[in-house]
């Protein structure tokens, strides 16, 4: 048995409910590696577990008492029976489900963790990992953007949706993204973003159409659910892709598709990470390709906030008040 100190989530709530308390971490079991980890990524859908939100809406939540966190980077300390996809010494990332990442140490599926190059820093890589894999596979894989194509993400001045900017610039996209002010719309131009739209003072889909000149967005990629659902499908083109990866404002109405107008043909889906890496080879090429963009200056993390892991209910305030742009790390 190993003794480390993790945020330990009891009851669900606001930041406040994050407890620093000493665990017990098993020994690695059949198929499990002990990763220690070095640094840790905030993810956006920890607010949703910390709080209950997404327990209350059937997502693959876990219950109190549970360590909170989805993505971060270390080094294996020891395998499991039946271990062959990493060693003893390896440095690896924890991408995504389960939770546990808040933590000094932690178990984690071998089969899930994907090896962490020896250029990329701790940081970096916690910065990027989740956040910059999910803009890889919605850029490239769940609706492939390039010249041509028309693309609207929400929060772009987030660390997913910077990444979506980056990449789709990158790919030759034309970039439209809503943000909460003015600093934020310089940051999100900054990072690939051609069209920074300040929704706390235009109405977002108004301004996509006059964009746009009345056709859309071809593809909207939308991680904040019931307060920008409705305008999204309002701004999408005839022949679009509408993609809900996210209800961090909670989940939209409901959508009655043989509503819509004869004259689209529009697509809805919900990308998940976890459907694009459920096989491993997918996992790993979509990790690689990850660093790789990284390496190639495609990515530019920016970490706006970098914390001890024991004051990460300041980090979920921060980021909760939208005072933050880019990522926000936590180290052990």
């Amino acid at each position: 048995m190993i003794r480390t100190w993790a945020m330990v989530v009891h009851r669900y709530g606001g930041p406040d409910v994050l407890r620093w308390e000493e665990i017990a971490v098993e020994a690695p079991g059949p198929g499990q590696a002990l990763v220690d980890n070095a640094a840790i990524g905030m993810n956006l859908s920890e607010i949703g577990f910390r709080s209950g939100t997404f327990h209350a809406h059937e997502f693959d939540a876990p219950k109190p008492p549970f360590v909170l966190g989805v993505e971060s980077v270390g080094t294996v300390r020891a395998v499991g029976p039946g271990v062959t996809e990493v060693a003893v010494g390896e440095r690896v990332g924890c991408p995504g489900l389960p939770n546990g990442a808040y933590a000094g140490c932690r178990v984690y599926p071998a089969d899930r963790l994907v090896p962490v190059p020896a250029d990329i820093a701790d940081e970096v890589a916690a910065a990027v990992m989740v956040k910059g894999m999910t803009a890889q596979y919605l850029c490239r894989r769940t609706c492939p953007v390039g010249p041509g194509t028309t693309l609207l993400i929400h929060a772009a001045a987030g660390a997913t949706g910077q990444f979506v900017c980056e990449l789709a610039d990158h790919l030759g996209a034309t970039v439209i993204g809503t943000v909460s002010s003015d600093a934020k719309a310089e940051y999100a131009r900054a990072h690939g973003c051609h069209h920074p739209i300040v929704y706390t003072r235009e109405n977002f889909a108004d301004r996509v159409l006059q964009i746009t000149a009345g056709r859309g967005a071809d593809v909207i990629y939308d991680s904040v659910g019931r307060d920008t659902f409705a305008d999204s499908l309002r701004c999408l083109s005839r022949f679009g892709t509408l993609g809900l990866f996210g209800v961090s404002s909670g989940l939209p109405e409901p959508l009655q598709l043989m509503g819509l107008h004869l004259l689209t043909e529009q697509k809805f889906c919900r990308p998940s990470f976890y459907a694009q890496t459920a096989q491993r080879q997918d996992l790993l090429a979509i990790a690689a390709h990850t660093f790789d963009d990284l390496r190639r200056g495609v990515f530019r993390p920016h970490i706006d906030l970098r914390l001890p892991l024991r004051d990460a209910a300041a980090g979920h305030r921060a980021v909760e008040a939208r005072r933050t742009t880019g990522a926000v790390v936590y180290l052990p």
